[in-house]
């Protein structure tokens, strides 16, 4: 695949560069490709060498053939050209026959293109979060910055899995927190909590039910996403946690990850996920848990 990572380093002109000497074909200094643009709807894309640049313009010593004519094909809407994902997977659906290219205009009318284009360049995170609420904040958030297109240079997409704990509802199950609207006992409301009853929540729940009900056993199902059997990472992923000094990256169950505080901002997200897209892109390692 080829599919430049800047805007400027694309060119275009509507004059055929092959059909004149080298010598006369000045070029900005950061072009690597241009876009030619010929009557009938007819383009070319070339691939452009270009001598070591001491001013804005330098001189071009070779030009090589991507695609041209009924290779390649206009697409036919103005997109947000930074949004690498989407327009991998929009020029995906236009190849077949001849088609091997797709030419695409920003709306701040920049032009890029993306050749022989090819799923296997992004990169899959799981987003990993417990339900109740439906979405959860992290799933929402996500949702919210892909269609915005802050995450849109970084070519990743994003599958959701869910720890639904609706399915522990009962009533001599304890939930954290009254807010949850599910059916059972709340630690932070409660007090006619039973002995031997079932808790439902994560280590500082754990530790709560202890101070509050020191007298009672209790069974434990631990539905942080860190410490959890119900849903183990299958591949990159982002999740949350209520300790703030778990937040980073992170190893867990044989892949990278990156866990951000429970009541993280998108900003913090955004953060998160260039820090694991780098770190993913580095080959580089962290410690498993």
């Amino acid at each position: 695949m080829i599919f430049p990572d800047d805007y400027k380093e694309v060119g275009v002109t509507h004059n055929d560069p092959m059909l004149r000497p080298l010598s006369e074909e000045p070029i900005y200094f950061s072009t690597k490709y241009l876009i030619v643009f010929l009557e009938n709807e007819n383009y070319k894309i070339l691939k452009v060498k270009s001598e070591t640049a001491n001013s804005l313009l330098t001189r071009v010593t070779s030009f090589e053939m991507i695609a041209q004519g009924d290779e390649i094909v206009l697409y036919e809407l103005e997109l947000d050209a930074h949004d690498r994902t989407k327009l991998i997977q929009l020029a995906l659906k236009k190849i077949g026959g001849p088609v091997n290219t797709v030419i695409f205009e920003g709306k701040d009318k920049h032009l890029t293109f993306v050749h022989k284009p090819d799923l296997s360049n992004i990169i899959d995170i799981q987003v990993i979060d417990v339900i109740p609420p439906d979405p959860p904040w992290l799933s929402f958030a996500i949702h919210r910055l892909v269609k915005s297109g802050l995450l849109g240079e970084l070519n990743i997409s994003f599958e959701h899995t869910y720890i639904d704990i609706k399915q522990f509802e009962g009533v001599d199950t304890v939930f954290p927190c009254y807010s949850s609207g599910l059916k059972g006992k709340y630690l932070d409301t409660d007090y006619d909590i039973k002995d031997n009853s079932l808790l439902v929540g994560c280590d500082i729940s754990k530790e709560i039910f202890k101070l509050r009900f020191p007298e009672y056993t209790f069974r434990h199902i631990n539905m942080c996403p860190l410490k959890t059997n119900i849903i183990k990472p299958s591949k990159p992923f982002i999740t949350r946690c209520c300790q703030k000094e778990r937040s980073g990256l992170i190893n867990l169950n044989g892949h990278e990850g990156i866990v951000v505080h429970w009541g993280v901002s998108e900003y913090e997200i955004v953060d998160g996920i260039r820090l694991l897209v780098t770190r993913l892109k580095s080959g580089k390692g962290e410690k498993n848990e």
